[in-house]
């Protein structure tokens, strides 16, 4: 996991096309209603049951951040070669995604003056995530996806456990992305395969 290698504000290096996050806080949004409805969609596919009762994710605070970064990362990579709606409703979603955690860390009593820094780190984690389980996925290695996500969500267990079902659900979740149409990601419809 690489943390903190870019800025905010700067364009990542592993998904060029993709700037930073926050790059639309602030700006009046004419899409929200769509942008709202398929942010809720995937919230929800963060949280089923199954992740944490089937999958070995913990039910803890950075379980439910790793999980919805997960999510994201399927959604990003269906978009990234959508038209140019697709693309700008993905960034748009992952800025809001940092709205909600920059929110939730307000809401914990985080000191205003400590976010910025937490905020720079969390957004590190996500797009270190972005980069090494997309390689994995781009190279169809189930195996390399299943041991980067153990080494993420469980990063503080000596022994490996078992994240094989949670690889093999992301797998089936691009799949279930891919097959839906250019309509259904530009009006926020897209949905994701339930969990085992």
């Amino acid at each position: 996991m690489q943390q903190g290698r870019t800025l905010l504000g700067a364009k990542n290096e592993a998904f060029p096309e993709k700037t930073m996050i926050f790059g639309l806080f602030g700006k009046k949004n004419n899409n929200q209603a769509i942008v709202d409805r398929q942010y809720a969609t995937l919230t929800s596919a963060a949280r089923m049951p199954g992740f944490y009762e089937h999958q070995n994710v913990p039910d803890t605070v950075m379980g439910r951040f790793e999980m919805l970064s997960a999510v994201m990362i399927l959604f990003f990579r269906r978009t990234r070669a959508s038209q140019t709606s697709g693309q700008e409703l993905a960034q748009e979603i992952v800025d809001a995604f940092f709205e909600d955690i920059d929110y939730s860390i307000r809401e914990l009593g985080i000191g205003d003056n400590t976010v910025p820094k937490r905020m720079k780190k969390l957004a590190g984690m996500f797009y270190g995530r972005l980069e090494s389980y997309s390689k994995a996925m781009d190279a169809g290695d189930a195996g390399a996806l299943a041991t980067a996500l153990g080494r993420n969500i469980h990063p503080k267990t000596a022994e490996a456990i078992d994240m094989g079902g949670l690889a093999g659900w992301m797998f089936q979740a691009e799949a279930h992305l891919s097959a839906q149409s250019e309509d259904v990601i530009a009006t926020g419809s897209a949905t994701l395969p339930a969990v085992a």
